[in-house]
């Protein structure tokens, strides 16, 4: 049995068939799916009842794994509940952040209760 996961796990199968040297061609519904195209790199992971699971892998740059940190995944994720509970502030340009910033309605806004 095949499982292919990504964010989403819709109940699918399909039929493949084992080729010479071992290799099986992935169903074109299944790589339309889960956007998949040639090059793509597949984790395959056997448990030990010996379903096979198939979890497509995303290359991060170098310079950009900082961002994949789980410190730094905390605070996306803290920042995302701040926007969606309404506790952010928008500016029209930089003076006018840097001046809230600077005023007593700051420290006010900021230590306000939920």
């Amino acid at each position: 049995m095949v499982v292919a996961t990504k964010e989403r796990r819709d109940n699918m199968k399909e039929r493949m068939t084992i080729r010479q040297r071992g290799q099986v061609t992935l169903p074109k519904s299944l790589m339309e799916k889960l956007n998949l195209s040639e090059g793509d790199s597949l984790e395959l992971t056997m448990d030990e009842t010996g379903e096979i699971k198939l979890v497509p892998l995303v290359t991060i740059p170098a310079d950009q794994r900082w961002f994949w940190t789980k410190g730094w995944q905390e605070g996306e994720n803290e920042a995302e509940e701040d926007k969606r509970l309404g506790r952010t502030k928008s500016f029209d340009d930089i003076g006018e952040a840097l001046n809230f910033l600077d005023s007593d309605e700051s420290e006010k806004w900021a230590n306000k209760e939920d």
